[in-house]
C-alpha cells in the first residue's frame, strides 16, 4: 500500500492546476521566451486566481503571438483592440497595453544584459535559486527582499503590473525560488 503524494495545497484538485505544480512551479527558468510568458500571464493575473489565467493560458498564447517577445513589442493600437475583443485572454484595457510595453522594456533589458534571464536572475545569491524549507502554505511569504529590489528596477524601467507581489510570484514560477513544501513529491 503506497502513501497518498503529497502536494502543495494550493494546487487542489484540478487536473490543469495539478499538472502546472509538478511540472512547472519552482522548476528553474532560464530561457528568455518562458521567462516573458509568465510575465505576461502574471500581469494578467493582478487581482485574480491563478487558476483562472491558466485555464485562459493557451488563449494567451494564440493572442500573444506564442509569447514572441518582438512581435508583441511590435502590436499597434490594432492589435491593442484586437486584444481588447479575444475572449480567450482578460480584456482589461490597461493589462492589455502593459504587456506591449513590457514587450518593448523585457527588448532593452535583453539588449543591455545580453538576455533578460541574465538581468533578473543577476538579483539572486551566485545567480542560483533559492530551496525554501517550508513546512506550510502560511509561512509562505506574498514578498521578499529579493522580489522588492527587483520589482523597484523593472519600475524605474518604466514597467507595469510587476508589483513587488507579482514579481514573487514570477520567482516562483520560474523557480528562482522554490517553495514547494516540505514533503512534496514536486520539491
Amino acid at each position: 500500500m503506497s502513501a497518498e503524494l503529497k502536494r502543495c495545497g494550493w494546487c487542489g484538485t484540478d487536473p490543469l492546476y495539478i499538472k502546472y505544480h509538478d511540472e512547472e512551479w519552482g522548476k528553474p527558468v532560464q530561457d528568455d521566451r518562458v521567462l516573458f510568458e509568465f510575465m505576461i500571464l502574471e500581469g494578467a493575473q493582478a487581482g485574480l486566481s491563478w487558476i483562472t489565467i491558466l485555464r485562459r493560458r493557451e488563449g494567451y498564447r494564440a493572442a500573444f503571438a506564442d509569447f514572441d517577445v518582438s512581435k508583441v513589442a511590435a502590436f499597434t493600437e490594432a492589435d491593442a483592440e484586437r486584444l481588447m475583443n479575444d475572449s480567450g485572454i482578460i480584456r482589461n484595457r490597461l493589462k492589455v497595453n502593459s504587456a506591449i510595453k513590457n514587450a518593448q522594456l523585457f527588448i532593452a533589458i535583453q539588449k543591455e544584459f545580453g538576455s533578460f534571464a541574465k538581468y533578473i536572475w543577476g538579483f539572486m545569491p551566485d545567480q542560483k535559486p533559492i530551496l525554501n524549507n517550508y513546512k506550510s502554505l502560511g509561512e509562505v511569504p506574498p514578498r521578499t527582499a529579493i522580489s522588492d529590489a527587483i520589482s523597484k528596477d523593472m519600475k524605474k524601467r518604466g514597467f507595469k503590473f510587476f508589483g513587488t507581489t507579482i514579481c514573487y510570484a514570477h520567482m516562483q514560477a520560474t523557480g528562482m525560488v522554490n517553495d514547494h513544501i516540505e514533503g512534496c513529491i514536486a520539491r
